[in-house]
């Protein structure tokens, strides 16, 4: 099977890639940096010929609310111009768990008109849906800090590992299309502030993690199910403890 992978130099993208190699697809890696540019359209015409399926796990470089929006969105439009033209048969986008529950934040707004773009598309795809990565702890802490005090929101999540989430975008991309959603999340559940508490004392971090109701997580204040897969939801392997020791 001949699978186009957008953003497959990134997190996800890399090992979606190495999964399908490994299993003997043939996995077309797309970048800008390999001559695939999805905001100009640069070279997608010609990396879609012939492709099979096509998985979308690019992101945007500027996570500003009208940049991120506008990426999304002119993105998104060009996948699936070039998923029509060229005759693909199944489009798999990764996108985040509540971003249809959470308007108030820029990022999660341009991920649920991405997911929707692709519904209206009329292209056989799949959605799937991923809770907050390992991965993005760091990042989320930076976020959030103000004077060396990193204050969180206590809603609920459940984070997993980005190896966990790369593994169902493989496996999605090479079953037949949902025509709907697949959600993941990790094996456990942790509030947001004491996840990255946790996360911040094992790496060694001194900032002290606050939690206040009143702080916000990418511009919304997330409740018990905001940030949380539904029942039915795919649960990941690595636990939060394994990850942070390995």
């Amino acid at each position: 099977m001949r699978v186009v992978v957008i953003g497959g130099t990134g997190l996800i993208g890399s090992k979606v890639v190495a999964w399908l190699e490994g299993r003997g697809h043939d996995a077309v890696v797309a970048a800008p940096s390999t001559g695939v540019n999805t905001i100009t359209g640069k070279g997608l015409t010609e990396v879609a010929r012939g492709a099979d399926v096509l998985v979308d796990v690019s992101n945007s470089p500027s996570f500003a609310d009208d940049d991120v929006l506008a990426f999304f969105r002119t993105s998104t439009a060009n996948l699936i111009g070039a998923a029509q033209g060229s005759g693909i048969g199944h489009y798999v986008a990764l996108s985040v768990v509540g971003a249809d529950r959470a308007p108030d934040s820029g990022y999660l707004r341009a991920k649920a008109a991405q997911e929707q773009l692709i519904r209206d598309s009329r292209l056989h795809h799949s959605l799937v849906l991923a809770t907050q990565f390992y991965e993005f702890a760091a990042g989320i802490a930076d976020a959030a800090t103000t004077d060396g005090v990193v204050r969180l929101p206590p809603g609920a999540v459940r984070p997993v590992a980005a190896a966990d989430v790369a593994d169902l975008v493989a496996r999605t991309a090479v079953g037949p299309p949902l025509d709907g959603v697949v959600e993941i999340g990790g094996p456990e559940v942790f509030g947001l502030d004491t996840w990255i508490r946790t996360f911040l004392a094992a790496k060694g971090d001194p900032r002290t993690a606050v939690t206040d109701p009143r702080a916000r997580y990418f511009g919304t204040v997330p409740d018990e199910r905001t940030l949380v897969p539904g029942p039915g939801a795919v649960t990941g392997r690595v636990r939060l403890a394994d990850w942070l020791a390995g």
